[in-house]
């Protein structure tokens, strides 16, 4: 049991840097900075005004 929790152990970090790896690519980069952008491209909300008179 102890050499299974060992490979799945050493599995799971391999794995983990490999999408750290491909994150952080130089190919990403471009759709990185897109997918930054995204929440800045979102059109404003509309201003209501309240139908009540204060």
């Amino acid at each position: 049991m102890v050499m299974f929790t060992a490979f799945a152990t050493v599995v799971s970090m391999v794995v983990f840097l490999g999408i750290c790896w491909w994150a952080w690519s130089a190919g990403r980069q471009p759709a990185n900075r897109e997918s930054a952008m995204l929440p800045f491209a979102l059109p404003d909300e509309p201003t209501t005004t309240s139908s009540r008179n204060t």
